[in-house]
């Protein structure tokens, strides 16, 4: 199984890692888990995303909410990524 919330954490430690260390590496997982979780996880027509998926990235699941799945941690991690990334950018004078 796929699941959704190790692949927002691992968006944002990917992130957080390359701000402190600048190890590209880390920005490398941060595009290749992105790439993966925005492929499979959201659902194109009703919005907010599938929390399992198999391991072949199908969704297992269709429903989105749950005990350990809120409103709450996929509007973080977004957050997180688009501050982290806009602090890159000013680092950066981009």
């Amino acid at each position: 199984m796929k699941l959704w919330w190790p692949h927002t954490e691992a968006l944002i430690a990917s992130l957080l890692g390359y701000q402190l260390t600048r190890d590209p590496r880390l920005l490398q997982i941060f595009k290749k888990v992105f790439k993966y979780t925005f492929l499979h996880f959201p659902d194109p027509v009703d919005g907010e995303w599938f929390g399992y998926l198999n391991r072949q990235g199908v969704v297992s699941h269709t429903f989105k909410g749950g005990p350990y799945k809120g409103c709450f941690h996929l509007p973080r991690c977004l957050y997180l990524c688009e501050k982290i990334l806009d602090q890159l950018l000013e680092d950066t004078g981009a």
